[in-house]
């Protein structure tokens, strides 16, 4: 099994951040948040920002977004998914089997549209009820490992493809693991 962080891997770019500049220019109501975003993301990239202050402050956003604006979580990821789907690179359509896993901090209702236009049967992703706004467990870091073992506890991760090193926890359980940095593709284990 090949196995794939999402954002700067196979997407070009942060799929999240993307969807936070699709949201604010459809719903300019929410560029008061902006300054407040932006500290966040800042520390999150510096890993200065543990995960757990990350939902909290993403939480209350987001929970006052759906208060006021009773979004369609499913018509939301098709409008962002019919602009943003040419930032999935080139490579891994090349390279892309039908056992391949993805596995990324990327909200699941945001991926649930990107895996079914990309034939991807198999992903892991953090829980967020988009009609609370209240996360559940983040698959990040470390905890990507939780959430692999438990759904696959024989699993064998033949490569990996990661763009991070937020992502170490995971070198150990795959026999390569490579490093994506836009187009590029380094071995390194």
């Amino acid at each position: 099994m090949n196995v794939y962080d999402f954002d700067d891997t196979i997407y070009d770019g942060d799929s999240n951040l993307d969807f936070f500049k699709d949201l604010f220019m459809r719903y300019p109501s929410l560029l008061r948040y902006v300054p407040d975003l932006i500290k966040i993301m800042k520390d999150y990239r510096a890993t200065n920002l543990r995960f757990e202050d990350l939902i909290a402050n993403y939480g209350d956003v987001l929970q006052d977004f759906i208060d006021r604006n009773h979004p369609d979580p499913e018509k939301m990821s098709k409008a962002f998914w019919d602009k943003h789907e040419k930032q999935i690179k080139p490579f891994y359509r090349e390279i892309q089997k039908e056992d391949d896993l993805i596995i990324t901090a990327s909200p699941k209702f945001q991926m649930d549209e990107i895996c079914k236009r990309l034939g991807i049967k198999h992903y892991l992703a953090s829980e967020f009820d988009l009609k609370t706004g209240v996360f559940g467990r983040p698959c990040f870091r470390e905890r990507k490992i939780e959430f692999f073992r438990e759904a696959y506890p024989d699993g064998v991760i033949d490569d990996f493809y990661t763009d991070s090193m937020n992502d170490e926890f995971l070198f150990p359980y795959a026999k390569r693991v490579f490093f994506v940095t836009g187009q590029k593709i380094k071995r390194i284990k």
